[in-house]
């Protein structure tokens, strides 16, 4: 479990196959084998560290559902530790399970701050509510406003500065995971069966 509040960004060192390295200092002071950290938002189980690299095993879904083969050697990504219990909660509940990937429209200067146009499709809108929260390459952010085919948060410029938000242009891809209360709520809201098939298929496996 994350709180989408970014410690540093590492660079990526390599992407053979199902295996990814990331060199990164911060977070390598207290690694140990088997630690979740989420990369872009991606929740990640290190099987291998060194000096100044991570290694993790990636499944296929996880580059069906997310960005990451879009990644170049050397690119930026955001990195942060699974959470302490008792630790400071800045963010929100953030669970490294990438919903879909986004496209950026605009970054563009509102006041002390920016406002971030993100396209995204239907499904995940649904669970994308204005003054929700939503984590965009891991980073948890506010919802200014959501549409259709789009939606915007806003970003104070600290933020840009210590996350790979500042190489990201109009065009870029970003991981989104959309808020977990939001998920479930639209699985029990949307969710349909046919009773009698589910009646039948539990009786015919003898569960009454």
């Amino acid at each position: 479990m994350f709180t989408g509040i970014i410690e540093e960004v590492g660079r990526l060192k390599s992407l053979d196959g199902g295996r990814i390295e990331i060199i990164c200092a911060e977070i390598l002071s207290d690694i140990k084998i088997g630690d979740s950290i989420s990369t872009n938002g991606i929740c990640l189980t290190v099987v291998d560290f060194g000096e100044n690299y991570f290694a993790a095993d990636v499944m296929p879904e996880t580059f069906r559902k997310t960005s990451l083969e879009e990644l170049q050697r050397g690119g930026i990504v955001n990195l942060e530790r699974a959470m302490k219990l008792g630790d400071r909660f800045g963010g929100h509940i953030v669970s490294g399970h990438i919903d879909g990937v986004g496209k950026i429209l605009s970054i563009r200067p509102e006041g002390n701050a920016l406002l971030i146009d993100v396209a995204a499709e239907n499904f995940l809108l649904r669970q994308i509510a204005p003054k929700g929260s939503v984590a965009l390459d891991g980073i948890s952010l506010t919802v200014v406003d959501s549409s259709v085919g789009n939606f915007s948060v806003s970003m104070i410029p600290h933020t840009r500065e210590v996350t790979n938000f500042k190489v990201k242009r109009a065009g870029s891809p970003v991981n989104i995971e959309t808020d977990v209360l939001a998920k479930y709520v639209d699985r029990l809201i949307n969710f349909k069966t046919a009773p009698e098939l589910t009646k039948d298929f539990l009786s015919a496996n003898g569960f009454f």
